[in-house]
């Protein structure tokens, strides 16, 4: 695809989402095979739409004899009970972070997961510092269509941080210090995952950015992923003061990322991002854009961000 045509086309396709939900009992209770549930319902913000926040607590928590962890997951209508979501598809979370607790291999932790925001999860996911570096024409059509008019990324980082996280720590037994806090999305939700992290390393201490939607439209292109670029090459933090994990997969819509995440790599590469405890980049052959594979792989990044 030339440059020409791929700016003329690329209003039309930001616009699409990435999942076209179906009508699924949005609002049923997840519940999970371990550990238990709870929902924070509307949780009210001053700077996005309010939303659901479903807070899962691992088998035995005990406010009163440990402290735990605190593992933020965007998307969280999809992260327990597949019953409850528009593709009957879920990650699991709960089953893959109850084992590797019970086996010692990561610390104790809990998740809490806000939901998305529907038809505004692009533009709360995509990252608004990316795009004073796109070409005029395709950041117009981004914002008009894609964004609904305006970014709401940084409001979006606000509400999880002076809202979100001080209302998790009030009423649950979390370890509040950057340490023991910790972000994780796919697609979109890894965009604003390691946006976030650049942003807020004081806040937060490590990120899982899996199958990262770097391309921030169905086709491959060198515009968005040269607008990441361009941002991360001034913002990304200290390789030794995070953890980072990034991973793709190859089929499906992870196939259009062949291009995009090996630039990216190759730019924390030159950041000092060596591969090791605290930094991962992975491919997974054969895997897709779905919760069933990340699901299947999800073992690792948890235990590359709360590993003992």
């Amino acid at each position: 695809m030339t440059r020409r045509t791929f700016l003329a086309m690329a209003p039309a396709l930001i616009a699409a989402p990435l999942w076209t939900p179906t009508a699924a009992p949005a609002q049923a209770l997840q519940t999970p095979r371990a550990g238990r549930v709870e929902r924070l319902v509307n949780f009210p913000s001053r700077f996005v739409d309010p939303r659901h926040v479903e807070v899962w607590l691992p088998p035995g928590y005990d406010p009163q004899a440990k402290r735990y962890a605190v593992l933020y997951m965007h998307d969280g209508q999809m992260l327990f009970d597949p019953s409850t979501t528009w593709n009957q598809k879920a990650w699991h979370v709960d089953e893959a972070a109850a084992r590797l607790m019970a086996t010692g291999q990561v610390q104790d932790f809990i998740v809490v997961g806000p939901w998305n925001n529907g038809k505004f999860r692009h533009a709360e996911y995509f990252p608004a510092k990316f795009l004073p570096h796109l070409p005029e024409t395709l950041r117009q059509g981004l914002v008009a269509q894609g964004l609904q008019g305006r970014s709401q990324s940084d409001a979006y980082l606000r509400f999880l941080m002076e809202e979100l996280k001080p209302a998790i720590d009030a009423k649950y037994a979390t370890r509040p210090e950057r340490e023991a806090t910790f972000l994780m999305g796919s697609s979109m939700g890894g965009l604003i995952s390691a946006y976030a992290l650049c942003e807020h390393p004081k806040v937060f201490g490590g990120a899982a950015c899996l199958s990262t939607h770097w391309i921030g439209t169905f086709q491959r292109n060198d515009e968005v992923p040269s607008a990441a670029i361009a941002y991360l090459r001034g913002a990304l933090p200290e390789p030794a003061s995070v953890k980072w994990w990034m991973d793709r997969g190859t089929t499906e819509l992870d196939a259009q990322y062949d291009q995009a995440q090996p630039r990216i790599d190759a730019l924390m590469a030159d950041k000092g991002f060596v591969p090791g405890a605290r930094y991962q980049t992975r491919v997974y052959e054969g895997t897709g854009h779905n919760e069933v594979d990340w699901a299947r792989r999800l073992h690792e990044p948890l235990t590359s961000l709360l590993g003992r």
